[in-house]
């Protein structure tokens, strides 16, 4: 019996030996597997990836107040419209809208450019809101910032004659700094009224006159988007762009203004042609 014990450990050690290879070599299978299902996936995204590139962009054409025609690339990550088109009703120089979800509603943006307004005589026409200039920066160098000197007439008038009131600051900001500047001197000015429209943002090109933001690149202007709207937004009010379809295709990235929440607003200056 003395004799059988190595006989006895030399096959308890080629035993273990065998097992261990046997449960290496599964180890080694389920790896290869493992590495062989990545490849796939990523070779079928990149596919996926190639076939999404191959598609023929989609294009939307338009034309400006000036009749210039336009096209630009739709980015198909920022959300579409909801409205139907079919359900917009032109009426003379008015535009209504009705579906389930929206309904329009008619109002007008002054300055002090409209001289005096009988306010009563708007409601009487129709219209339910106005959106009153409370300031504006200058666009000369020196880009100061100056109240609107009918707000606080046209504010109180308008409220007095039962039309919901929004507000807008006209913008020249060159930098968050500046646009900072102007949403406090908007909340300065606020105080002591109530409004139950939006605070308006509105970033405007100078086409007849050389301006301090001609050289503000479009990355900019969105940059003081966010830092006007984030400074009105903290204070509890709701904010809101004035756009067009130029600021939108060309100058603001819609993709960081959507994302933070924010209203885009489109601007139909019609007060200018209507005597009230």
């Amino acid at each position: 019996m003395k004799r059988a014990f190595p006989v006895m450990a030399v096959l308890f050690c080629c035993m273990i030996f065998c097992m261990t290879g046997c449960g290496s070599s599964e180890k080694s299978d389920s790896g290869a597997k493992e590495e062989k299902t990545v490849k796939s996936r990523n070779s079928r995204m990149k596919k996926e990836e190639e076939k999404e590139s191959e598609k023929e962009p989609e294009i939307l054409q338009f034309v400006d107040v000036y009749g210039q025609q336009y096209s630009v690339e739709i980015n198909q990550n920022i959300a579409k419209k909801q409205y139907n088109d079919t359900l917009f009703i032109h009426d003379g120089d008015r535009l209504t809208y009705a579906d389930e979800k929206y309904t329009s509603r008619l109002g007008i943006d002054v300055s002090y450019h409209q001289g005096e307004i009988d306010w009563k005589k708007v409601k009487a026409a129709g219209y339910d809101f106005a959106f009153i200039r409370i300031g504006y920066r200058g666009y000369a160098e020196a880009g100061t910032v100056n109240a609107d000197i009918r707000f606080d007439e046209y504010i109180q008038q308008a409220q007095n004659a039962g039309l919901d009131v929004g507000v807008y600051f006209f913008s020249q900001a060159v930098n968050e700094e500046e646009a900072r500047e102007e949403a406090k001197f908007v909340l300065d000015h606020l105080s002591g009224y109530n409004l139950q429209l939006p605070v308006v943002f509105d970033p405007e090109s100078i086409l007849d006159d050389d301006a301090r933001t001609d050289h503000v690149s479009g990355e900019q202007f969105t940059k003081n988007t966010e830092a006007f709207c984030s400074a009105i937004e903290a204070a509890g009010y709701d904010a809101m762009i004035y756009s067009n379809m130029l600021w939108e295709a060309y100058e603001l990235d819609l993709k960081i203004i959507r994302i933070s929440g924010l209203v885009c607003g489109l601007r139909i200056k019609a007060a200018d042609s209507i005597s009230f």
